[in-house]
């Protein structure tokens, strides 16, 4: 009787002829099962995605080798997607066993890859589309497992050994066309070297790429340089999207790729040498930063994606700590973080990126401080947006302007409007013009009138309205447009009298940083503001200033306009050059004007601004009797006529 012993022999024993004999029968059949499975996987990609796949000759070499020629991927009616001469692979037999493909080796000979766009059609789309299966899964996503499970295939094909030789990679978007040569590309014992030929239609350049790569590891330390003299140009980018940017090199690292629980944490840091930007709505300048690191870790868990707070970013001597989180608990909700620790202010003037503020060259200050923005926003509950900012100071003084001298506004001084690039007709902001007006000579009504239309906490603010400030940001998300904005009569001045009216990010920073100088400094009173803004603010073609509008609308002086006057000077404020689209053929206010001026009386009486007594005037009519006059004898087609006034639902703020 046998014993349990030799019984489990025996078992394993008939487990081994069982694999050898499925192994064998593996190796001899071997090349008739992959013509099978080249078949299946041709018809797969005719049946779903609407292409030929072609594969002249398979074979395979020895047990995991597998040899391929000729291969073509076409979509119908469409230009060729992938052309592969020779391809020499291997692959994990055991990984290969449980279901998973590793590649062991790669050789790649001769060919291109093309991503092909002419008018609407593209040579690509059809592998674009998500699979029915896909978009009928409504479950819900767990985002650490998917990109686990993403990154661990990719890597899985990124062979341990590889050879890629006149290997191309096209681009042709309606004409943009950039060609991308892999001359060479070698990864043999984790060492990574290749030699790139990038031509566009503007450019060619010559690319190294070398670093170290472990795919089974998930580690990486790769560097970019350009072969040739100067900075390494990114291609596409300036003819697609007039973005034009060069660097001198960029390291990227990846320390640590790993899924611990229910959470996938990416670890590494990516740096970045005199990376220089240039496009019309960042900068009119080319915008440069000489030196830039990331150090990130990205979280992923199953209902949220996010910048740990735990990373850092450096722009030259700046050092600060974003979080960025996107989260879908419940709500979705996306949330910003920034914590800028405690800075020398001279080290983050000397380290803002040139072109970005070039107003700010030759400033000079001493003290520190330090910052925090918190940001979040439910798209399910808008209205519940957080917005807070603060900046905490230690002994922080300017001891030196730069391009913009605040201190100009306490003094006389000569303004020039730029428009379109365009210098005007300098004017002089103080007694020596005799339409200089001082704030005690405009007539209280205006100045009211202006302040409800324009900035209604001008006096009690400190540059910026918080609450417009988040309805702002609520409407512009909503609209996925900048469609409204906070502006302050803080952030109007400045920009009149320092900044251009360039529609940059640029003007826009520079804007608000300026402002928190001037109005957190008290470098010039809130009488003082106003009276130059009353004084350099258009107000018409070619007018600038209340003391020409007055005269230029009614033929009288700011001291002697009435409520009526008033109330049109405050609405045409937004779109000066168009005041005269507000009348009808009659010379009187057309209706959507009336209705205008009538809402912002409400407001104005609701507030206490105007007495009863005031109102009278709604009998009257709004006379022009000034040069204006001419420029309503002009005729207008109806259908010309763009309302570009603004509306008054702000008022409320």
């Amino acid at each position: 009787m046998k014993t349990n012993k030799q019984k489990i022999i025996l078992f394993l024993k008939v487990v081994l002829i069982f694999f050898v004999v499925f192994a064998l029968s593996l190796y001899f059949f071997r090349d008739i099962i992959l013509k099978q499975a080249i078949t299946k996987v041709t018809a797969k990609i005719e049946l779903e995605y609407d292409s030929s796949l072609t594969v002249k000759q398979a074979n395979f070499e020895g047990f995991s080798g597998l040899n391929l020629t000729q291969i073509t991927l076409t979509p119908k009616n469409a230009d060729t997607l992938c052309n592969i001469q020779k391809l020499r692979t291997s692959i994990n037999i055991w990984k290969l066993l449980i279901g998973e493909i590793q590649l062991g080796t790669l050789e790649v000979q001769n060919g291109f890859v093309q991503l092909v766009q002419k008018g609407n059609v593209k040579n690509f789309a059809a592998f674009l589309k998500k699979n029915n299966s896909e978009s009928v899964n409504n479950s819900k996503k767990d985002y650490a497992e998917i990109a686990y499970r993403i990154i661990s295939k990719v890597l899985n094909l990124v062979p341990t050994n590889m050879k890629v030789k006149n290997l191309v990679v096209k681009l042709n978007d309606n004409g943009t066309k950039t060609a991308i040569k892999i001359d060479k590309l070698v990864l043999q014992n984790k060492n990574l070297e290749t030699l790139l030929n990038i031509k566009t239609n503007s450019f060619s350049q010559r690319w190294k790429i070398k670093g170290f790569a472990n795919p089974r590891d998930k580690k990486a330390d790769i560097r970019f340089f350009n072969l040739d003299a100067g900075a390494i140009k990114v291609p596409y980018l300036d003819e697609r999207y007039n973005l034009i940017s060069s660097f001198d090199s960029i390291r990227l690292k990846i320390d640590n790729i790993n899924k611990s629980g229910d959470e996938l944490h990416i670890d590494g840091f990516t740096s970045i040498a005199n990376l220089k930007i240039n496009h019309p709505r960042i900068s009119r300048k080319d915008v440069i930063i000489k030196n830039a690191r990331f150090d990130y870790r990205f979280l992923l868990g199953s209902d949220f994606i996010s910048v740990d707070s735990s990373s850092t970013v450096q722009l030259n001597k700046i050092k600060f700590h974003p979080y960025i989180a996107y989260h879908t608990t419940q709500d979705t909700i996306y949330k910003l973080k920034v914590t800028l620790p405690k800075t020398n202010a001279q080290d983050f003037i000397n380290s803002l990126p040139s072109g970005l503020f070039t107003n700010f060259q030759g400033m000079e200050a001493i003290g520190t401080f330090n910052y925090n923005l918190d940001f979040q926003y439910n798209a399910n509950k808008p209205k519940d947006l957080v917005f807070g900012s603060k900046l905490k100071k230690e002994n922080l003084k300017i001891t030196k302007y730069g391009t913009a001298n605040l201190n100009k506004l306490n003094s006389e001084f000569v303004y020039r409007a730029i428009i379109k690039d365009v210098l005007q007709r300098p004017i002089v902001i103080g007694n020596a013009n005799p339409n200089f007006t001082p704030l005690d000579q405009i007539s209280p009504y205006l100045q009211k009138s202006v302040l409800t239309t324009e900035d209604p906490s001008f006096f009690s603010h400190r540059g910026f309205i918080n609450e417009a400030f988040k309805q702002s940001i609520i409407k512009n998300i909503k609209t996925k447009k900048f469609s409204r904005g906070a502006s302050t009569i803080s952030m109007q001045l400045v920009k009149n009298v320092f900044l251009t009216r360039e529609k940059t990010l640029s003007r826009k920073l520079e804007e608000i940083v300026l402002v928190y100088i001037l109005e957190n400094n008290r470098i010039a009173s809130k009488e003082r503001m106003l009276e130059v803004y009353f004084n350099v603010i258009e107000w018409g073609p070619n007018i600038y200033g209340i003391g020409e509008a007055s005269r230029f609308y009614f033929d009288k002086n700011p001291a002697d306009l009435d409520l009526k006057e008033c109330l049109f000077l405050a609405r045409i404020i937004p779109s000066p050059k168009k005041f005269m689209y507000q009348f009808n053929d009659e010379g009187t206010l057309k209706e959507f004007a009336v209705k205008q001026e009538s809402f912002l009386t409400n407001i104005m009486t609701r507030r206490g601004l105007l007495s009863l007594e005031d109102t009278i005037y709604k009998q009257q009519t709004v006379n022009i009797n000034g040069a204006a006059k001419s420029y309503l004898r002009l005729k207008v087609k109806d259908s010309t006529v763009i309302d570009s006034i603004q509306t008054f639902d702000e008022f409320s703020l």
